[in-house]
């Protein structure tokens, strides 16, 4: 594996194995095998990761002899919130919604649509252990933000995902957990910087097989915040991008980050420490989240979704060129 350019003298070896590089690789080379980027690092997180299934764990776990099909959505939040989440949600497993608890009711809606049953929650003591997430064929991580796993969580996530669980990250949960590197290695390798206005851009696939994109057109528009993303995804299938010269005012962000001019993914998939990741970072406008008849991004988006669900899950083919 290339390095690139080292440090003057010696390389730090850090806890983690970080390894730190002075050069910003190329396109070609951010999609190589196990690093992440940021600025002048590279990030080794120390597991196996990549679009090889050898890094993928056909363990004989809970969810895969049950006979059931089952997903659990986790919509806590630290600081920020988007409107799609609604209100707080109480403590518990599944805990009342409302109305304005958009996105977490459309995760119940696709999920019976796909004869998959869904459970909810914002309460870390639901992820205290191993065998409660064990059940689940998939978590669904939705726009998430800032510190949402205490130790015993964190814990039993990399547990699920060493047995060859589904991972899915929607939207925020990039802005999530930034002090804990697993988290971000899950991620990709990636986390959000920041973004400009919500406003619309043509995605493009750059999957032709992928059950998250083998449904969608060729190229189409999607009102969205196109988040930049700091470090850059690496080691991952790029499943669709946004092309930067349709994006209405430009990338550049509220905090100063240029964008990704040529280069600006916005979904992606990997194998990660014997289980399945499924990333976007699509899924701001509330109306994405609604099916409103004869809302045609909405419907697309809902195909997108459903499809990185099912493929995560193992209902179908995962991370597909």
């Amino acid at each position: 594996m290339r390095i690139g350019k080292a440090l003057s003298g010696a390389l730090a070896v850090l806890v983690g194995a970080t390894v730190l590089v002075a050069a910003w690789p190329s396109a070609a080379e951010r999609h190589g095998p196990r690093w992440a980027v940021e600025d002048d690092e590279r990030a080794d997180y120390g597991v196996c990761r990549g679009t090889d299934d050898d890094c993928y764990h056909e363990w004989q776990t809970a969810f895969r002899t049950d006979g059931v099909d089952r997903v659990l959505v986790y919509s806590a939040t630290g600081v920020s919130r988007h409107a799609h989440l609604g209100p707080r949600l109480a403590t518990g497993m599944n805990p009342p919604l409302t109305d304005a608890h958009v996105a977490q009711q459309a995760m119940r809606r696709w999920g019976a649509e796909n004869a998959i049953s869904v459970d909810w929650t914002e309460d870390v003591a639901q992820l205290d252990s191993a065998g409660k997430l064990l059940r689940y064929d998939a978590v669904v991580f939705l726009s998430n933000s800032r510190d949402i796993l205490d130790d015993a969580a964190q814990t039993t996530l990399m547990q699920y995902v060493r047995a060859g669980g589904g991972f899915v990250a929607i939207h925020n949960t990039l802005g999530a957990e930034y002090h804990w590197p697993y988290f971000q290695g899950l991620l990709g390798g990636a986390a959000f910087y920041d973004h400009g206005p919500s406003r619309n851009g043509v995605v493009e696939k750059t999957s032709r097989r992928d059950p998250s994109v083998v449904d969608l057109p060729q190229r189409f528009t999607l009102k969205d915040e196109y988040y930049n993303l700091v470090p850059f995804p690496t080691g991952v299938r790029v499943l669709a991008e946004v092309d930067t010269d349709t994006l209405e005012g430009g990338g550049t962000g509220f905090s100063g980050h240029p964008g990704h001019p040529g280069d600006h993914p916005v979904t992606w998939c990997q194998y990660y420490d014997g289980g399945r990741a499924w990333v976007t970072s699509l899924g701001h406008e509330v109306g994405l989240w609604r099916d409103a008849p004869g809302d045609e991004q909405a419907r697309l988006f809902k195909s997108h979704v459903v499809g990185g669900l099912l493929s995560a899950m193992g209902k179908e083919p995962f991370c597909r060129s």
